[in-house]
């Protein structure tokens, strides 16, 4: 067998994790770093712990947890108030965090949960923005049925018939909530649209206290949306998920049940985004 040979039945280096890297048991985790990530995450939910606050909290000895929160302040992902003589959250983790967040793509976080929700569901789901104070649909994954409501990628709608529309007006501050009703007239597109300012605040409350919003054939007849608001960091709506179908097929026997899908899609996303989950 000449060198060629050898080269060829060499195993091939690792290019990021190793062969098993799906394999999560004791012999290839690092309990040292275990125990240092369970600080610094419980410290993290935290406005600040004394050192004895989180030993006791988390039961481990203080020895144990005054070396991993001096490790970590060496890294500057916690800090030390001398003063109070507790402990909190550092710079680092914040420049770490926004890292992670400048390669975070909407459209591409959202995909896999579109796609899930489609499969839970069986109807269209769809991901929106608002843009210039209508909904921007960015992206969708259809329904296998051959009745499905369509909204590709780059359509635009009104936001007071939409259910991703109302979901996202729900959300924001007096003053951009105003600024859109005053820009945009309240069409009627059938009649079941709510083209009354006073009458589309109401239900904007009654969106924001249940999590979730209904298109219910206001924009076009036969077809039903359910929609619930993403968060960013700031807990701000940055992004609306929906499902769409005929009523045939969502009907009010069936709102409870994909209204919680929905939500749950959203909240996957507010988290796989870096945001809050309400």
């Amino acid at each position: 067998m000449n060198s060629q040979d050898n080269a060829e039945l060499a195993p091939r280096p690792a290019r990021g994790r190793p062969r098993g890297w799906h394999d999560k048991t004791a012999q290839n985790t690092i309990k040292s770093l275990e125990r240092a990530m369970a600080v610094f995450e419980y410290l993290s939910e935290t406005r600040g712990k004394t050192l004895s606050a989180l030993s006791a909290e988390m039961s481990q000895s203080p020895a144990t947890v005054y070396r991993i929160l001096v490790t970590l302040e060496g890294r500057g992902l916690v800090d030390f108030d001398p003063v109070e003589q507790v402990w909190h959250i550092g710079p680092r983790a914040f420049v770490i965090g926004e890292r992670y967040l400048r390669r975070t793509s909407l459209v591409e976080r959202a995909r896999p949960i579109l796609r899930l929700l489609m499969e839970q569901t069986g109807e269209t789901a769809n991901l929106g923005i608002e843009k210039g104070g209508l909904v921007l649909f960015v992206s969708q994954v259809e329904t296998h049925a051959s009745i499905r409501a369509f909204f590709p990628p780059g359509s635009l709608s009104p936001m007071h018939a939409s259910g991703i529309g109302k979901a996202l007006l729900a959300e924001m501050d007096e003053a951009r909530l105003k600024r859109i009703l005053e820009e945009h007239e309240l069409e009627a597109f059938t009649e079941h649209t709510i083209t009354n300012a006073d009458q589309l605040r109401d239900s904007l409350a009654s969106i924001r206290e249940n999590g979730f919003a209904i298109d219910g054939e206001e924009k076009n007849i036969g077809m039903r949306c359910i929609a619930a608001p993403v968060f960013n960091i700031n807990q701000e709506s940055v992004a609306g998920i929906s499902v769409s179908g005929p009523t045939s097929r969502i009907d009010a026997g069936h709102i409870n049940r994909l209204s919680l899908c929905v939500r749950e899609a959203a909240q996957a996303l507010s988290l796989a985004i870096g945001g809050e989950v309400r």
